[in-house]
């Protein structure tokens, strides 16, 4: 059945992101989880049964990848729909739970954060080598901040800003959480296959790595532009918007770039720089922490003070306040569409 004509209430949309950031807070969803885990096993059985090492392969792989959860995950809606509002309303919080939060990423910005309160930078650089795979036993105090607040911001797109607004979409076409899966599929796959060929080493489909970050950043095109804006809004407005529109180009990846060069400009801090150090191979199980790629910076930053450890907290502050703001729009638009 389609939930749309059957009478779909947006603001299920604001109710479950408002209940899944809560829960979120409360129980944060632990490392080394089973749906984790079962992903991992998803998306190397697909590499394994579907990729035969020519190009068009690579596609086949990304969509069925993509494709089989997200059919899934629209169909138990559109069955849970059929009998109740509120069994698809549970089942949005369910999935937004797995996709959407702050507490999947940010042990590592909270440690980080209290070694280098206490003055321990050993510390420091060893939490942000696990986090980031990179070999950062020589980077000074200021690239540590840098290397930490950049991928706090690109960690919190991904994990929270990304995810909503793909389910604020799909839960507009009548299709539940459909899109906070497709969003969370197309970064997984995109991240698995890079942690594949960088980090262990392993032998992989150059197409399929490369189609995946393409595919990626075509899904992330209008997510990232609309959490730089956010924080346009909530930070620093002409700083923000002068970085994006001048400085974007320092980041080889377009949408990090945009993302970036707004967040520096709304806190005032210089983002950018000399080149991540290499990728460090990866022995653990895991790949949660890894990032898609390199860090992709090019020579140059924004303007901007030097990274300081207040910048920090500077960061939290503005990630907060743009969900602040997108929550409050949604809600807008939920009081809305009840009184019309």
């Amino acid at each position: 059945m389609d939930a749309k004509g059957a009478g779909y209430h947006p603001d299920m949309s604001f109710l479950a992101v408002l209940l899944a950031l809560f829960v979120e807070q409360l129980r944060p969803l632990p490392h080394g989880n089973p749906v984790h885990e079962g992903l991992v096993a998803w998306v190397r059985w697909t590499g394994r049964n579907f990729d035969a090492g020519r190009e068009h392969h690579a596609w086949v792989v990304w969509v069925v990848s993509v494709a089989v959860p997200c059919v899934i995950v629209w169909a138990v809606f559109a069955l849970l729909f059929h009998f109740s509002v509120l069994l698809a309303l549970a089942w949005n919080l369910v999935v937004l739970y797995l996709t959407l939060g702050f507490r999947q990423f940010s042990h590592y910005f909270t440690d980080i954060r209290e070694a280098l309160e206490r003055g321990d930078e050993e510390a420091a650089r060893g939490l942000l080598q696990q986090w980031r795979h990179l070999d950062a036993s020589e980077l000074p105090r200021n690239e540590v901040l840098r290397h930490v607040i950049e991928h706090a911001l690109l960690a919190s797109h991904r994990h929270v800003f990304g995810v909503f607004f793909w389910f604020v979409l799909g839960s507009a076409l009548g299709l539940g959480p459909t899109g906070a899966v497709l969003y969370r599929m197309a970064e997984f796959c995109a991240r698995y296959w890079s942690y594949k060929s960088h980090v262990l080493g392993a032998p992989t489909n150059l197409g399929l790595m490369q189609r995946s970050q393409a595919a990626f950043a075509w899904v992330d095109h209008v997510p990232a532009r609309l959490t730089a804006a956010g924080f346009a809004v909530v930070g620093n407005f002409e700083e923000a918007v002068d970085c994006w529109r001048n400085h974007a180009g320092l980041w080889k990846q377009r949408n990090d770039g945009v993302l970036l060069a707004a967040a520096a400009g709304a806190v005032g801090v210089a983002l950018g720089g000399a080149p991540a150090p290499e990728m460090q191979p990866d022995h653990g199980r895991s790949f949660q922490a890894g990032g898609m790629s390199a860090d992709p910076q090019a020579e140059g930053s924004t303007p901007g003070a030097a990274p300081q450890l207040g910048h920090l907290r500077s960061v939290v502050g503005l990630v907060w306040r743009a969900v602040v703001l997108w929550m409050l729009l949604l809600a807008l638009l939920s009081l809305a569409n009840l009184l019309g």
